[in-house]
């Protein structure tokens, strides 16, 4: 059975200022989602779902449709804040979608196979798909998931700071735990993270989740009992955020399984501020320079 590949596309792009999911990077117009789904389909995934808001849909359909028909099957799901809620009364004050872990519970009713999840807006690189889908494909289970995991210092931003789900690895490769930092920087010669006490340094190579995980489809009724537990405790906060990482640091705390942390040797690189643009452009064309992918990905 080929796996799935999850694409998160429904974010609101706040920081960066508009929908930067389907925003020309390529030398021939190509999205950032484009090159993912690219080394997707040469990985051997059968197929692409795309989680988006109910408003971008017919726009989103009118550019990926064109380009994938007869490459790959194609799916889209909707995000919307009643999702999951089971008559849970949501704040007025809610009106960001609650999270990346949601948004992969919106897709329970369309995976029955092995998945991966991603980012839209984030370059992965096609040693991170390959390994990914050999995971996917031969090891995957009910107790055994995987998260593509990269290098802290390869992963920020010039322009701003960012988000990442730090990882604690052991021996044998397998998740510990995983924290979200939602502030990381480069400070000096150091990298930093800033938490309501302060500043704190982390290593440069410390692993971190770019939001590439694989799952077995079991996983989806653990994050059901989690995202009614989050509702319960965090819903009248509207800045909380349902998170993948809480999912993988509560699996792994319940006993139920592990967490294989794959390293990749993919270069990382995505758009989190509009300043991030023309450096991303600039990395693209020279992968495409150095013949890693063509310079028209779908003629």
């Amino acid at each position: 059975m080929q796996p799935t590949l999850l694409v998160l596309a429904a974010g609101m792009a706040s920081r960066y200022g508009s929908m930067k999911q389907i925003q020309s990077f390529g030398p021939d117009g190509e999205t950032i989602m484009d090159y993912s789904i690219y080394d997707a389909i040469r990985a051997g995934f059968g197929k692409v779902i795309f989680v988006i808001r109910k408003e971008f849909e017919e726009n989103f359909k009118s550019i990926f449709e064109p380009k994938l028909n007869g490459k790959i099957k194609t799916e889209y799901v909707d995000q919307d804040l009643t999702d999951f809620t089971n008559g849970f009364e949501i704040p007025k004050e809610r009106t960001k979608p609650w999270g990346t872990a949601h948004a992969v519970l919106c897709a329970k009713d369309v995976i029955k196979e092995p998945f991966a999840v991603i980012n839209a807006d984030d370059f992965y690189g096609r040693d991170a798909f390959e390994k990914a889908a050999k995971f996917l494909t031969a090891e995957v289970a009910p107790d055994k998931y995987c998260i593509i995991g990269y290098e802290l210092a390869k992963t920020l931003s010039e322009n701003g700071t960012v988000s990442r789900g730090v990882c604690e690895v052991n021996a044998a490769d397998e998740l510990v735990s995983i924290t979200e930092r939602t502030k990381i920087y480069r400070e000096n010669s150091k990298i930093v993270y800033e938490e309501s006490d302060g500043k704190h340094e982390v290593s440069e190579n410390s692993k971190v989740s770019m939001n590439f995980w694989g799952f077995d489809p079991s996983v989806f009724s653990f994050i059901e009992k989690l995202f009614h537990e989050f509702l319960k405790e965090k819903a009248n906060d509207p800045k909380a955020e349902f998170f993948i990482p809480i999912i993988g640091d509560a699996f792994i705390k319940s006993g139920d399984g592990n967490i294989k942390v794959i390293p990749t040797s993919a270069q990382w690189f995505g758009v989190t501020y509009k300043e991030d643009a023309p450096t991303v452009q600039k990395d693209i064309q020279k992968l495409v320079d150095d013949g890693e992918y063509p310079s028209s990905l779908w003629k």
